[in-house]
């Protein structure tokens, strides 16, 4: 059985510093986001987590534990996060034979182990890391001292697999987690589905309907929070103006967007949601949200749109540090489940 190593305040993630790499990446973000509006967001959010990708590369690539603190001190880089004192953490175990198909685990110093939030990263279908700061760092300093586990996943990205191959390894990744959940002593019926972007439409297309994961091994999870993303409806998004990376990511066949919306696979097993959107973008996040949501209620399913006046990166980026937004995920979560909101009760 796997060993968790223990961490004394060692470095949570640390990467190597280009810098002409990153004035490169810098102007490009400026580019896009002051000369086309439209795209801040999701391309945004993009090219951050495409130097991500590039970071995970150097990971190592065999399913091991690791101790934390040496070799995260070795990745060297730019985030000087610390994992709470005493919290346990193994990283790049495999649930597939591609390299991409590696997660993360971070589990807390107490036990019992209140739940388990699964985290899946954005980055347009086509990059994004499970280690990158914006997807892990407040989140584990938050839930990890509250006994609230993290696993953050990996999967294959375009051009190698399309959404569809995405989303089963969503569910690839569910199945192990919970399948190794007792190795790891936290509770494999209280997992919690969260992404961002990308990983909160893959999140959506999985939840909706849950016989999906099931039959890839899954066990029936409590609820899901969906981080801002605009394709919750991707047949409506395809036939209005939108950014090309949406082509890249949902082609031109009209059969394709239906198979890859989540809103065109809502069941009434869906398990319930919370649609979290930002006000701030051109694309209007919240309209999809909020329609998502009443063809959710329709069916009986709970579903709740949480607006937030913050950029696309920050409702990743914010979630975990002190106050209201935080605060109002955790009261979602904390009604799926009475340990969960025991232990979010924790001030």
């Amino acid at each position: 059985m796997p060993t968790f190593a223990t961490v004394s305040q060692g470095p949570l993630a640390s990467r190597p510093r280009r810098t002409t790499g990153l004035v490169r990446w810098a102007c490009a973000c400026w580019v896009f986001t002051s000369a086309t509006p439209l795209l801040a967001g999701p391309l945004w959010d993009r090219l951050q987590e495409r130097r991500e990708a590039r970071v995970e590369q150097h990971r190592p690539k065999a399913a091991e534990l690791i101790a934390a603190d040496a070799t995260l001190q070795r990745n060297n880089g730019t985030s000087h996060a610390t994992l709470p004192s005493g919290s346990r953490a193994g990283f790049n175990l495999a649930y597939g034979p591609d390299p991409r198909q590696r997660l993360d685990v971070y589990l807390p110093a107490t036990t019992p182990v209140a739940g388990v939030v699964f985290m899946v990263h954005g980055g347009a279908w086509r990059t994004g890391s499970k280690t990158a700061p914006g997807v892990v760092t407040h989140k584990v300093q938050r839930w990890l001292p509250r006994g609230v586990a993290v696993v953050s996943i990996n999967y294959r990205l375009l051009p190698q697999a399309s959404v569809s191959a995405q989303a089963n390894d969503v569910r690839a990744a569910l199945a192990f987690a919970q399948a190794h959940a007792g190795r790891w002593g936290v509770p494999a019926e209280r997992f919690v589905l969260m992404g961002h972007s990308a990983g909160a439409h893959l999140v959506a297309l999985v939840s909706a309907n849950p016989a999906g994961a099931l039959a890839a091994g899954a066990r029936p999870w409590l609820g899901t929070v969906v981080l801002d993303s605009a394709a919750m409806d991707v047949p409506a998004l395809m036939t209005q103006r939108h950014a090309p990376l949406y082509d890249s990511a949902f082609g031109q066949d009209p059969a394709f967007w239906h198979s890859t919306s989540p809103i065109h696979h809502l069941t009434p097993q869906a398990p319930p949601v919370q649609l979290v959107c930002s006000t701030q973008r051109p694309d209007h996040p919240c309209r999809q949200a909020e329609a998502f949501a009443r063809r959710a209620h329709s069916l009986g399913v709970s579903a709740q749109v949480l607006p937030q006046a913050r950029s696309h990166g920050e409702i990743n980026t914010d979630l975990g540090l002190p106050g209201p937004y935080t605060q109002a995920v955790e009261h979602f979560m904390a009604g799926l489940h009475p340990a969960l909101a025991k232990a979010l009760a924790t001030p």
